[in-house]
């Protein structure tokens, strides 16, 4: 019996080990299963934070006699301030690498002014900004000062190489990028994008019909719409700064303008720094708004489209000419009722839709930081068009649809935009001051008619650049295109398009954003395609480097964007540098003195203001000035002030400068070295009544026995009263 008990029990024991054996090994079974699949489910890690930094600067230049640059118009030199000029700069690190990316105020880029920071960063910061990893884009403006170019084409239009234009330029730059450095925190970035419309028109659709019919398809319009806009927040989720890609030319201010101004992109810019630096003077707050250019070259703001103005009617189709009158008669107008007010429709237009991106970023943008960068002989490429046949770039020449201009500035003597065919005249002009172009150039550009073979001409100095830079940077999946010159529309939908695709056939660039950032880095006028070039309007003409220009850069880009998805960044040969010479000559000659009517001092008021406004009037004051040239290096200081009466501390206060868009400070050059400075105060509906006055600042020059003094002078309006209406004070 006892040994049959005990055979039981053992037999009991055995199995229940037995059991809790199997479901030991099940529990630990379906525990490696349910850890698996959570893991397997989990979402990866979210990428570490970047180190991001803003900044700010202006960089206005002199206000006076400065040629401006943009529409090469000897008449449309400096004279004032409509709104200042400034600097944007932002700085992206992985923790590994890191981007900086300036949008300024100008016209374009230009390779002296490129090489000058560069330099002045190397003294500062070593290696850590250099070639590779800085990207320097204009937004356009035709209002801002030339001069500061280093080839005989641009410093013939802009008096020669003024260092009281390029100077403030590479000063207000390098500060903004100071700042920049000095503000970098970790943050956020995120990507957005939308369509905005009634704000761009195709200038040459001639051009852009002449690209393959099943390719327009594609697009429901003949241009760029695409916004992009990148939203930096810190780890709070506050914004920091933004910078927005649109493509439209800033030519809403004319070329009878005479003030420096940054025109629709600089007035978006402005808007929503002050939207987000609420009662801060323009300039100053932290949140900076970059609002970049990109594949601009077609197309314009001016949208009621080109007309003959001493007829009212359409300009001619295919050369944008009228019966009388010919293209100086053909003008495009904006949307507005004179440039100030298309100025603000456009700007505002531009500023809200980016408003609204930024608001609405929610796909974060995460990733390493990369770059690649090249520089090219741009007049020895050889092109693979097909399987069978190669093209090449040729020698800078510009056309005689050049001279023309475009339907936003129409030139001064009898050429016509589609011209195919020399003209006798001319051309026997050009050779016998300039010389004939070669053959070899002239075949090479065909069916361009050469105005200027500006590559075969080198006095004093080289007409045009040989030497440019390629580049992209990456911020994640974000590409930049740093494109040195004026991308057309389709031209860039080619680049962005084949950007793209080299990019995502790396698995680290899924759903990639490609953005053109036009005129960057020096410039070489225009980028159209092949089949753009041949109708050989404005965009075609001055497409310097030859019909193959653009598939020479698709090559170039295609190449960089390959390197940087295969990691092989390191194996791209660095190119020829560009040279940075020493012998600029200065068509610039120094301001005169400055004199003054009898028994008056400067600062005197000439037209004093009335004693009471409304909102929405025009308060306006003459002044005795001084040439503003004389007040040197005008940065981070002002002309006007409008100032408003606080009871309560008894004092003065500040509420708009002449970077304002509200002001607008006019200067005008009289005779026997007599000049006058008129402010303009537009008083917005918000202004809150109460007393104000308008206050000038300057500087005038003179000759105490044989020492030139430069003494400083202000002057005040008397105080007036605004008020929201005349019956009820």
């Amino acid at each position: 019996m006892a040994d049959r008990k005990c055979c039981g029990v053992s037999a009991v024991k055995l199995t229940l080990s037995i059991l809790l054996f199997l479901v030991t090994a099940a529990c630990v079974a379906l525990i490696v299963v349910l850890v698996t699949r959570t893991t397997d489910t989990e979402p990866e890690p979210q990428s570490k934070t970047y180190l991001i930094g803003v900044g700010r600067a202006d960089c206005t230049g002199s206000a006076a006699e400065i040629p401006m640059m943009g529409y090469a118009n000897s008449q449309q030199k400096a004279a004032g301030i409509h709104t200042r000029l400034f600097s944007r700069a932002f700085i992206v690190d992985d923790g590994n690498q890191r981007v900086l990316f300036v949008t300024a105020d100008i016209g374009m880029i230009s390779q002296r002014l490129r090489l000058e920071v560069l330099k002045a960063l190397q003294e500062k910061y070593g290696d850590l900004y250099r070639r590779e990893n800085v990207v320097m884009s204009g937004t356009h403006t035709h209002c801002g000062p030339g001069g500061y170019f280093q080839y005989t084409l641009f410093m013939i239009t802009g008096n020669g190489y003024v260092k009281e234009s390029t100077e403030p330029l590479v000063n207000g730059i390098v500060k903004s990028i100071d700042i920049a450095h000095r503000n970098m925190r970790p943050g956020r970035i995120y990507v957005n994008k939308g369509e905005l419309v009634d704000s761009s028109l195709n200038r040459s659709p001639h051009s852009y019909m002449n690209n393959p019919e099943d390719e327009r398809k594609r697009y429901e319009k003949n241009t760029d719409k695409q916004v992009v806009v990148l939203k930096f927040t810190d780890l709070d989720g506050d914004g920091i700064g933004m910078i927005s890609w649109f493509a439209v030319h800033a030519v809403s201010m004319n070329f009878t303008n005479r003030m420096v101004s940054s025109d629709n992109m600089g007035y978006a810019s402005y808007l929503l720094e002050q939207d987000k630096n609420f009662g801060e003077l323009p300039g100053q707050g932290s949140f900076v708004a970059g609002f970049s250019s990109s594949n601009l070259g077609d197309v314009s703001p001016n949208t009621r489209g080109p007309h003959c103005m001493n007829t009212g009617l359409l300009c001619d189709y295919l050369n944008s000419s009228c019966p009388v009158g010919g293209t100086k008669m053909c003008k495009a107008f904006g949307p507005g009722e004179d440039m100030f007010e298309s100025t603000r429709i456009i700007g505002h237009n531009i500023f809200m839709k980016a408003k609204e991106l930024y608001a609405n970023a929610v796909h974060e943008v995460t990733g390493s930081v990369q770059f690649a960068h090249q520089w090219v002989n741009m007049t020895d490429v050889t092109v693979q068009l097909n399987d069978t046949h190669t093209g090449r770039t040729c020698k800078p020449a510009l056309g005689h649809s050049f001279a023309a201009g475009t339907t936003d500035g129409g030139g001064d003597l009898n050429f016509t935009q589609g011209a195919v065919e020399g003209d006798p005249f001319w051309d026997g002009i050009r050779d016998a001051l300039l010389g004939p172009p070669s053959n070899q150039t002239k075949d090479c550009h065909h069916p361009k008619p050469i105005l200027f073979s500006t590559g075969e001409m080198n006095w004093p100095l080289p007409w045009h650049p040989s030497i440019v830079d390629v580049q992209i940077i990456t911020i994640g999946s974000v590409a930049v295109l740093a494109i040195p010159g004026e991308m057309t529309t389709m031209a860039g939908r080619r680049l962005r398009a084949a950007v793209k695709k080299e990019l995502e056939a790396a698995e680290k660039f899924k759903n990639a954003e490609v953005v053109i950032a036009g005129l960057s880095n020096v410039y070489t006028h225009y980028i159209t395609t092949f089949e753009e070039y041949q109708i050989q309007r404005y965009e075609g003409a001055s497409t310097i480097f030859g019909p193959h220009t653009f598939a020479a850069y698709l090559q170039k880009f295609t190449n960089l964007a390959r390197a940087i998805a295969q990691d092989k960044v390191s194996e791209l040969p660095v190119g020829p540098e560009p040279p940075f010479f020493t012998n600029l000559f200065n068509l610039m000659a120094a301001a005169a003195y400055d004199a003054k009517p009898e028994n008056t001092s400067f600062g005197d008021v000439l037209d004093q203001v009335n004693s009471i406004y409304r909102q929405g009037d025009v308060v306006s004051v003459t002044f005795v000035a001084g040439n503003p040239r004389h007040s040197g290096d005008i940065r981070d200081k002002t002309f006007v002030t409008v100032e408003m009466y606080d009871n309560l501390t008894d004092s003065w206060g500040v509420v708009h400068n002449d970077a304002s868009w509200e002001t607008r400070f006019h200067w005008l050059k009289g005779s026997n070295r007599r000049s006058n400075a008129t402010v303009e105060w537009h008083i917005p509906s918000s202004a809150p009544s109460g007393l104000y006055r308008i206050r000038h600042f300057g500087h005038y020059k003179q000759l105490q026995g044989l020492q030139t003094i430069i003494t400083p002078y202000e002057g005040s309006s008397d105080i007036f009263r605004v008020v929201s209406s005349f019956y009820h004070q």
